[in-house]
């Protein structure tokens, strides 16, 4: 088994992408805690046996992308039924214990 990151910004599942495919970089205090949340989320699914590789930074707003963004959310992306099944299996366990 591999040494878990120490960071999980060190994780190969945490793209470090926050601007979009097409656009300028974003920077700012939003956009770094949606960021940080979006990496801790694909170390604990890895952990998990789970990988969601299209996670990624948005910002609701078009204006957001040519400064500071204002909101900035954790897009978890598409995934197949199976890994949605065991998302939810992941998801119930937890409630359960």
């Amino acid at each position: 088994m591999p040494p878990t990151p120490h960071h999980p910004a060190d994780h190969p599942t945490a793209t470090g992408r926050t601007h979009a495919p097409d656009g300028p970089p974003r920077s700012g205090p939003k956009i770094q805690e949606a960021a940080d949340a979006r990496d801790v989320l694909a170390h604990a699914l890895t952990r998990a046996g789970i990988q969601l590789p299209a996670m990624d930074i948005r910002t609701p707003w078009a204006d957001d992308a040519e400064g500071e963004a204002r909101y900035a959310l954790v897009h978890l992306g598409v995934c197949s039924a199976p890994v949605a099944l065991m998302l939810a299996d992941v998801i119930l366990k937890g409630i359960t214990t």
